[in-house]
């Protein structure tokens, strides 16, 4: 809003000491990081005050871990701190004109939407149980049903595929092979040093393909040519499919204090930096990627969710003095995969989401072991101490500090992998 009301003030030759810094987008980005950081830390302790008083805190299910009787009590929902971390700068510093910002704001809302109510309708049942003076267990019948759950995340994953593919405004620029006619105005023209460059829109299906030379794929050469009209529903089936996966993801991370917070913070940097490069047709063009045109204002979002994550991990770290809950685990797996599909890099998210794809697969396999065990032989069998990765560690006597610890220094090593695939290949 601040961005569209000083370029209406420069459109009326109106003047204001730095008003013209807003036009810089590095400033921008900055501001927003600095603001998502005021709001988290400022305002974070009065949200967790307001939601202890309100809602009470969190009730923890006895699994034998070392802690985790002291972390009952600990309010939950603490992703509205994240959630306005984000909305807030974001609508103050990005040019919301761009249907990408746009977009991630839905997104923002649409899940933090479902795990407000999720959380709510838990804390609801733990709160009617202690009135009627029932011994309260946590379950997982106490909040939204696990298919609605899937069902909203499905349902963003339409929304983004359906805008990614069908808007206008959605478009990369790919360069043109050989000399156009002086006619032909769908080509653009643009000056790189020295010598002239030739660029197309394309609207086709297009992803990276990380470490391949020729590092482009189009979805469309899945299909047989007859069905080659149809390449809509295979994009947002993809869409749908990354949506839930790193949602779901997230949410099984979000174990332990601050491992999720922190995780998303990380991610978000190289996310940033994958935006930024691709919106910028100088930086495109030095690291021969893809130039995706307004792509750059999607940078002032991450900002502002970088800060956001770090100003609550002031307050989520150990021992944490509030949890995200499906409010802020939902919203930043959604937020992520989304981002990384906006700027073509969704086959890098088994690396730069590491973490997430590890915490998931291991509680796949432990599932999956035990019924197929159990079948086999009566007795059901378990591959890790416990699941997610983080419990097995903790049931293995690591403190879970350092368990938060190494698994941000291994998605700190899956971040700087993944920033160098711009030039590796």
């Amino acid at each position: 809003m601040l961005y569209h009301l000083f370029e209406w003030f420069a459109r009326q030759k109106i003047k204001f000491p730095g008003s013209e810094l807003l036009q810089f987008q590095t400033v921008r980005v900055l501001l927003a990081l600095l603001l998502s950081l005021v709001i988290t830390l400022l305002f974070g302790k009065k949200l967790i005050r307001m939601l202890s008083r309100r809602l009470g805190g969190e009730t923890v299910r006895d699994l034998g871990l070392a802690g985790e009787q002291q972390k009952k009590g600990t309010p939950t929902m603490g992703g509205i701190i994240i959630i306005l971390g984000i909305m807030v700068p974001t609508l103050l510093f990005a040019n919301l004109s761009t249907v990408y910002v746009w977009l991630m704001l839905i997104a923002t809302v649409w899940l933090g939407i479902i795990g407000f109510v999720d959380d709510y309708l838990k804390l609801r049942a733990k709160k009617i149980a202690v009135q009627q003076g029932i011994a309260y267990k946590k379950g997982d019948k106490d909040g939204l049903a696990g298919w609605f759950k899937v069902f909203g995340q499905v349902g963003l994953g339409i929304l983004v595929g359906s805008v990614l593919y069908f808007n206008s405004e959605v478009k990369i620029w790919r360069e043109y092979v050989g000399t156009p006619a002086a006619s032909d105005t769908s080509v653009h023209r643009i000056p790189v040093n020295g010598t002239v460059k030739y660029f197309v829109e394309s609207k086709d299906p297009i992803t990276t393909i990380p470490f391949v030379k020729d590092h482009e794929f189009n979805y469309t050469k899945l299909l047989p040519q007859a069905l080659w009209k149809y390449s809509w529903v295979l994009y947002i089936l993809v869409v749908i499919f990354i949506i839930t996966a790193v949602s779901n993801g997230a949410n099984i991370t979000d174990g332990i204090d601050g491992l999720a917070t922190g995780t998303s913070a990380l991610i978000g940097v190289c996310l940033g930096i994958f935006a930024y490069a691709s919106g910028n047709f100088l930086f495109a063009d030095y690291l021969n990627i893809m130039y995706i045109p307004n792509l750059g204002e999607l940078s002032i979002y991450i900002a502002a969710m970088i800060g956001a994550c770090i100003g609550f991990l002031w307050y989520n770290s150990y021992p944490a003095q509030v949890f995200m809950g499906d409010t802020g685990s939902l919203t930043l797996g959604g937020v992520i995969a989304s981002i990384a599909i906006i700027v073509h890099k969704e086959l890098l998210i088994p690396i730069f989401c590491g973490v997430f794809l590890v915490e998931l697969v291991s509680v796949m396999m432990q599932v999956s072991y035990f019924k197929y065990t159990k079948k086999k032989t009566g007795v059901g069998k378990r591959i890790f101490l416990m699941s997610p990765l983080h419990h097995h560690y903790q049931k293995k006597g690591y403190h879970e500090a350092k368990i938060v610890t190494r698994f941000w220094i291994l998605t700190i090593f899956c971040v700087l992998l993944s920033i160098a695939t711009l030039k590796l290949r």
